[in-house]
Formats: C-alpha cells, sequence, structure tokens
C-alpha cells in the first residue's frame, strides 16, 4: 500500500471516535518496530519525523527510501503517513514534501499571529497541491524534544485557532492546552473545556503533542471532544532504552548490535501496541 496522507486518516477517526498515534521514528529498528504494530493491529499509523531525527538517519529521501523499502518487504496493508515533525520553516517543509512526505507540521507558533498565518499559508498552498496534508500549532507547549524548546506553557487562544483554520486551510491543528514534550514533573493538567471550545469552533481533527504520561482517562476525554491524533515518542525511548541498559548489564560481554537492537525493537513494538488499544484505532484500517 503506498503512503498516504493524514487528512482521511484523521476525519475518519474525529468521525468514529478514536485517535491515530504519531510514532516518531528515530532509526530503523523504530521504523520497523511501528510498521509492525499497525500491521499487527490493523491500525492506521503516522510515523513523525522531527528534522534532526531525519539529519541523524541521512535525509528526508533515506527517510522515505528506508520506509516504502520496509512496507514493501513487510507486505504492509495498513494506511501509512510520514509526517514532519515540527517543521521550522516553509524551506523545511517543501524539502520534507519534495522527498516525499505525505504530511507536514509548520511550527511558527513562535512567532506573532499573523507572522504563524502567513507562513502556515504559504505551506498549505505547496502542500496541498502535491496532496500533502498539514498540521499547524497555536500556543506553546512545553517541555524539550529534539530542535525543538519551550519554556512554559502558553494556551492557544480559541478565536485564533478558528482564524487560523479559516485562513490558512490546515488539514489539522495542535493547540496547546497544557501538554508538554518529554517526561511530566507532576500530574498533567489538560485545558479540556478550551479543547471543547476549539474543536467546536473549528470543526477538524486536533492533535495532542506530547502524548507520553497522560492518563488514559485524559486521553479519552481528548479523543471525545476531537483529538484525532495523539503524538508519542518519549515513551518509546525510555521503554526501549530501559531494554538495552538491562540486557547489557545482564551480558557485558555482548557486542553484536542485532542481539541488543532487536529486544529494543520488540519493547518498542509492545508500547506502541498498547497505545494503539489506548487510543481506540486497533482494527480501524
Amino acid at each position: 500500500m503506498p503512503l498516504v496522507s493524514m487528512t482521511d486518516m484523521l476525519n475518519k477517526a474525529k468521525s468514529e471516535g478514536y485517535a491515530v498515534g504519531q510514532f516518531n521514528i528515530n532509526n530503523l529498528e523504530y521504523a520497523q518496530a511501528i510498521l509492525q504494530a499497525a500491521e499487527d493491529q490493523k491500525s492506521p499509523v503516522i510515523l513523525g519525523v522531527s528534522e534532526g531525527a531525519g539529519r541523524y538517519i541521512g535525509g528526508f529521501k533515506t527517510v522515505v527510501k528506508m520506509v516504502e523499502g520496509l512496507m514493501e518487504d513487510y507486505n504492509i496493508t495498513v494506511p501509512v503517513a510520514i509526517h514532519l515533525d515540527h517543521g521550522s520553516s516553509f524551506e523545511k517543509c517543501k524539502e520534507a514534501v519534495d522527498a516525499g512526505f505525505t504530511s507536514v507540521m509548520i511550527d511558527a507558533s513562535h512567532h506573532p499571529f499573523e507572522e504563524n498565518v502567513e507562513t502556515t499559508a504559504k505551506v498549505v498552498e505547496y502542500a496541498h497541491s502535491k496532496g500533502v496534508s498539514v498540521e499547524a500549532e497555536l500556543g506553546t507547549v512545553g517541555g524539550q524534544e529534539d530542535d525543538v524548546v519551550a519554556d512554559g506553557v502558553i494556551y492557544a487562544n480559541p478565536q485564533e485557532c478558528k482564524e487560523l483554520v479559516e485562513r490558512t486551510k490546515i488539514d489539522t491543528l495542535a493547540p496547546a492546552l497544557g501538554s508538554v514534550h518529554g517526561p511530566y514533573k507532576g500530574e498533567p493538567n489538560l485545558g479540556f473545556a478550551e479543547m471543547e471550545e476549539i474543536g467546536n469552533l473549528t470543526g477538524i481533527p486536533l492533535v495532542l503533542h506530547g502524548g507520553t504520561g497522560i492518563p488514559t482517562k485524559d486521553i479519552q476525554r481528548a479523543i471525545s471532544l476531537g483529538t484525532a491524533k495523539i503524538n508519542v515518542n518519549t515513551e518509546n525511548q525510555m521503554a526501549s532504552t530501559k531494554t538495552v541498559r538491562e540486557l547489557l548489564a545482564k551480558d557485558p560481554d555482548v557486542y553484536d548490535p542485532r542481539k541488543y537492537l532487536g529486544p529494543m525493537r520488540e519493547t518498542i513494538k509492545e508500547t506502541v501496541i498498547g497505545k494503539m488499544k489506548e487510543f481506540g484505532s486497533v482494527g480501524k484500517a
């Protein structure tokens, strides 16, 4: 099955009351594990690629070719999107689109509102001409992920969300409503009232960044309020690293990377399957 954009995937999820997971890929094993989990659970899936991960893997074209090769070799039959996570500029988004990404996020949320609208609209115009979906962000999601660092959390303004959607024609919106990138310090406190208002005002699928560590009841409530995409990276990283540490501590003579990266891959797969069940996407492909 060829790679697809997120548009139909997320509209279906929103209308049927579940969410599709975006699981970030950091290397070959992550891509293998996430694709295997998706096929195993018959779930649609979004492979998130940060600019930093793209550089680490070799470049956007290498990412696309790697994923396409795996999908062919694994006979993947479920919908898969490759999504640029937190694209920093129009140029980076264009580079991803030209490399074969089927979805991009333009994160101009740190700029003044009018500049965010202008940049986002430019990305949408180019991406939509190539059949590629676009996600944008308003407000500030706290914490740090890869190249993205933010101090504190600034809630998205519902009226600005409505205006951004109307003026740019984005496919999905990530409003900052209390979630953070990386591990939570204390209990997550999401703005559900604002989420409901933004969902009603915009009418498009919403995105929850920083899905690691949010209680299931809060995940389910967010989905009921129109959140159709939930991003997970830290949980996979922490669980898989724990597996490698334990294996090497138990047997320090291991030197073949397949001996510890294989179990790491299995841990990622198990973690992703757990999230797919939690998000309700199992069997929705």
